[in-house]
């Protein structure tokens, strides 16, 4: 009976694998069984390694309204100042309920800077751009931040961002990728032939609020800073593009939060003509004085470019001091410095529990930066004795090509760099001649083997954390900004 079945058996498979078609269709599916396993096991294994936190999702509005409604005209020449005050009016009324989302179809939508209220939504259509006037006289005058007391380019008031909020909360600015452009190329022009007797505005301010959510729109050509955030809790950006000009395009940061807490920043592109990112904190004795720091900030999967200034930055102006940041994931890519901390004598404040991680630098000119000397002051009032301390940072998994200079950490005997850790780091170098791994008045260890060979300033311990070589002196300066 057994050598019955197996007859039997092997009939039916010599029958089944001689159709082509069969045969053909069953490897097609084993084929697919095994690539469908193979990709669910890898999908389940990265959600395992790295889950991102989860985030409020905004609520869809009881009410919707299209900017049309209100009588704007989408030709590029239209002033539709009056049409977003009304509809922003006609949403606060309704914020009790709920608030209310304003709508922006394909067109170019010219307007004066207005204002944001709570509980509202701004969606850009696919195609939809919202430009700013770029006349001067248009844009409102504020006083000068307060941590700051100084228009950071003028003494005195300064110009209003184009979309501005104050004291909200549950805002969101989002969309199908439309576009704010703040038409900045006169502003810059006029910035560079000293014509401006007032600092310039950012493209988009939000001030003293909270549940802040941007996404999936682009920036570009800001007057000035383009998303600032200031003294702001719960702040999500997301997949936003934000661009200006490399060059020529002064002051156009990417995306500064000032005195924030609790934000991440995730997913973006982001090219302009200064720090992708900077941190800050305020600004000497206003910023000590205002004392609120920029804390618990996650920066992550960015892509970066800053041919004038850096990727990302902390400070210079962190008086109210900077702490608990995290940034990785990033690529930089031919620029002039890939992450830096910047800050002086007379800012006060802390650097401190600053990570680095996953992070490759393409074709920039010095990778990591760590200066104590950046004396920029709103006035003379500054006390130089308040001096920043700067500690507890740490650098792993740093790869790249094309860096001349990878490190330069110049501390100095007032401001020294303490318990800073490099890890994992291997850059490829495009200037041989000299040390190009720079350090000055800095204590800390490096862990295992990097390239560069790290300067003689920081203690050298094997992958196991057993001490190989203890700093010759930690106050060994060899800082050469020739190269």
């Amino acid at each position: 009976m057994f050598h019955q079945h197996r007859l039997e058996l092997k009939r039916w498979a010599v029958t089944f694998l001689s159709n082509h078609k069969t045969l053909f269709s069953f490897l097609w599916m084993l084929a697919f069984a095994s690539v469908f396993l193979w990709q669910r096991r890898n999908f389940d294994e990265l959600l395992a390694f790295k889950r991102p936190p989860l985030m409020p999702i905004p609520k869809l509005r009881p009410v919707s309204f299209n900017i049309t409604d209100f009588g704007a005209v989408g030709d590029g020449v239209t002033d539709n100042t009056v049409a977003f005050e009304r509809a922003v009016a006609a949403i606060a009324k309704v914020s009790k309920k709920g608030g209310g989302q304003l709508n922006v179809p394909p067109g170019f939508w010219l307007t004066c800077p207005f204002n944001l209220t709570s509980h509202f939504t701004l969606f850009l259509a696919h195609d939809a751009v919202i430009l700013g006037v770029d006349d001067e006289k248009k844009w409102p005058l504020m006083p000068p931040l307060p941590s700051y007391g100084y228009g950071r380019e003028h003494p005195g008031p300064r110009y209003g961002s184009l979309i501005h909020g104050q004291n909200l909360k549950d805002v969101v600015i989002t969309g199908h990728n439309g576009t704010i452009d703040g038409q900045g190329q006169t502003w810059w022009k006029k910035y560079r032939q000293k014509l401006l007797n007032h600092t310039r505005g950012p493209l988009v301010q939000i001030m003293w609020s909270s549940d802040i959510i941007i996404s999936n729109i682009t920036l570009r050509n800001s007057p000035f800073w383009t998303l600032h955030p200031y003294d702001c809790k719960n702040v999500t950006i997301r997949n936003v593009t934000i661009l200006a000009p490399v060059l020529e395009a002064p002051n156009t940061d990417g995306i500064d939060p000032d005195s924030c807490e609790d934000m991440v920043i995730e997913d973006c592109y982001i090219s302009v003509g200064d720090d992708g990112i900077a941190i800050k904190s305020g600004w000497d004795q206003y910023g000590i004085a205002y004392g609120r720091p920029s804390k618990n900030i996650l920066i992550r999967n960015l892509v970066v470019r800053s041919m004038v200034s850096a990727g990302v930055s902390i400070g210079s102006e962190m008086s109210g001091g900077v702490s608990n940041v995290t940034v990785e994931n990033v690529l930089i890519w031919s620029s002039r410095r890939a992450v830096r901390i910047k800050t002086a004598p007379g800012r006060g404040g802390y650097v401190r529990h600053i990570t680095y991680r996953n992070l490759t630098f393409d074709e920039v000119r010095v990778g990591i930066v760590i200066k104590t000397d950046y004396n920029e002051h709103p006035d003379e009032d500054y006390d130089p004795k308040a001096l920043p301390i700067i500690e507890d940072i740490s650098f792993t998994s740093i790869h790249g090509q094309g860096v001349r200079v990878p490190v330069r950490i110049h501390g100095s005997e007032d401001i020294p760099i303490k318990n800073i850790t490099f890890r994992d780091i291997s850059i490829g170098i495009s200037y041989k001649k000299k040390r190009i791994f720079q350090c000055a008045y800095v204590q800390g260890r490096v862990i295992g083997t990097i390239f560069p060979a790290p300067c003689e300033n920081l203690d050298l311990y094997d992958e196991n954390g057993k001490l190989v070589r203890p700093s010759s002196s930690q106050n060994i300066t060899d800082i050469d900004y020739n190269i």
